[in-house]
């Protein structure tokens, strides 16, 4: 059963908090911008250091998006906005 999108990106955001220590060590940050509980799409916005690094593109699919789809049911991917 989907959950619904307010309990989803109560989820998606406990996860993003866990992460963000291991980003800001870096000089980076993370914010959820929206959730689609429909299609399982993430949107967030890289911050800090995170903008314009070569490695941005690594952290956001091999880090938050997979310990989203991981650790969130229905999470099915993630996509950095602006």
């Amino acid at each position: 059963m989907a959950q619904n999108s307010e309990n989803l990106a109560q989820e998606v955001q406990k996860v993003l908090d866990q992460l963000r220590d291991g980003i800001q060590m870096h000089g980076g940050d993370v914010e959820l911008v929206s959730v689609d509980s429909e299609t399982g799409k993430v949107e967030v916005k890289l911050k800090g250091a995170c903008v314009g690094c070569p490695f941005s593109d690594m952290t956001l699919k091999a880090g938050i998006e997979e310990t989203l789809c991981e650790m969130v049911p229905g999470i099915k991917q993630v996509v950095a906005v602006e």
